[in-house]
């Protein structure tokens, strides 16, 4: 589906898991992170994903990667999964050099989209980690509001990054779908 803005949604294919891949890395890890305000550089090194792990969203049946090109390239994406009476939002990237700009919202709300018509949920579930105060704030103005559910952060598993602190948890945000 192509928009006003000259965006165009689409679902992933295997063979966009590599532009994905980089995609991903680049919104969240090392310095090329930092071109943007979701990096995650200073609190997590090392990997935020893989192949395996970006193929395995595209082969799921209950799940979407949600893929967003504006001239003919990868600027964004974003995972959806069907869980019942709510979809969970993850895997959300937009190339560094173009967060600020509204194409955040932009991929948000066709997911949001996306999800009530693809599989009439009610709810979307997202789970962020709990010292992004900034970008608690950013989903907070999108409508998603903080639930105080927390689950632990996977220390020791390297394929989610090499955690910089020891206070690293995942709290639930959770948005009702009109």
């Amino acid at each position: 589906m192509e928009t006003a803005a000259g965006l165009t949604f689409r679902d992933a294919t295997d063979a966009d898991v590599d532009e994905l891949v980089a995609l991903i890395e680049s919104a969240y890890r090392g310095d090329a992170s930092r071109a943007g305000w979701t990096t995650e550089a200073d609190i997590l090194q090392g990997q935020r994903t893989d192949p395996q792990g970006v193929r395995d969203v595209v082969k799921d049946p209950d799940s979407r990667l949600l893929t967003v090109e504006r001239d003919g390239r990868i600027v964004a994406c974003c995972q959806l999964e069907h869980r019942g009476s709510h979809a969970y939002f993850g895997m959300f990237a937009v190339s560094p050099a173009l967060q600020g700009a509204g194409l955040g919202k932009a991929v948000i709300a066709e997911a949001e989209r996306a999800a009530r018509e693809s599989w009439g949920v009610t709810e979307m579930h997202m789970t962020v980690i709990s010292v992004r105060e900034d970008l608690i704030a950013w989903y907070e103005r999108r409508g998603y509001r903080r639930t105080g559910r927390m689950t632990p952060f996977p220390y020791g598993d390297e394929r989610f990054g090499i955690p910089q602190r020891d206070d690293l948890r995942f709290e639930l945000l959770a948005k009702e779908l009109g």
